[in-house]
C-alpha cells in the first residue's frame, strides 16, 4: 500500500466536526492497537465548530469500551498536517480540503481498508432531515460506528507494525 510505508508513526483521522466519524476511528484504532502503541493516533475536523460529542456517539463508543468523555474536539491545522505521517479522510470533501488548503493527499478510510473509493457520509449528508426521524438517525450513527470499528482491523493489517523497544 503506497499510503502506508514503514515510516508511519502517526495517524490522523479527519472528518467535519471531530465529534463523530473521526472520533470513532481514533478511539477504535487506539482500542485495537492497545498500549503501548507504536503509533500516535488522533483526530481532527475541517470545521470543528464548538460542540460536544453527541450522547449517541458517546454511548455507542462506551458500549465498545471506549471512554470519549475526555475528548476535546479540535480543528485541523497546518501543524497537525505537517506532523502526521498518514492522514485518513472520512469523505471526499475532507480529501478536497486537505488538497486545497495544505497540498496533502489523504486516502479515504474505505480506500485504506479495502481499496474502495467510498466515502462515509455524515448524518446530515445521509439524512438532511434527520431531526424528523430520530430513531432512523440514531440507527445510522450506530451503524457507522459499528462499521468503522469492524473495518479497523483491515486498516491495521495494512499498516507496518513496529513495536517500541522495551
Amino acid at each position: 500500500m503506497n499510503e502506508c510505508n514503514p515510516r508511519v508513526r502517526s495517524i490522523l483521522f479527519v472528518c467535519t466536526g471531530n465529534i463523530f466519524r473521526s472520533v470513532a476511528a481514533e478511539y477504535g484504532l487506539k482500542a485495537l492497537v492497545g498500549q503501548p502503541s507504536p503509533y500516535r493516533i488522533s483526530s481532527a475536523g475541517i470545521e470543528a465548530k464548538p460542540q460536544p460529542v453527541h450522547e449517541w456517539v458517546k454511548h455507542c463508543l462506551q458500549e465498545k469500551g471506549a471512554d470519549v468523555s475526555g475528548h476535546r474536539q479540535r480543528r485541523l491545522t497546518g501543524e497537525l498536517v505537517e506532523e502526521t505521517d498518514l492522514i485518513v479522510a472520512m469523505s471526499r470533501n475532507h480529501q478536497e480540503f486537505l488538497r486545497r488548503e495544505f497540498g496533502r493527499h489523504a486516502p479515504l478510510f474505505k480506500q485504506l481498508c479495502y481499496g474502495r473509493d467510498e466515502p462515509i457520509p455524515d448524518l446530515h449528508e445521509q439524512y438532511p432531515d434527520w431531526e424528523q426521524d430520530i430513531v432512523r438517525a440514531r440507527r445510522y450513527v450506530v451503524s457507522i460506528i459499528d462499521m468503522i470499528w469492524t473495518d479497523l482491523p483491515s486498516l491495521l493489517y495494512k499498516l507496518p507494525l513496529e513495536r517500541p523497544q522495551s
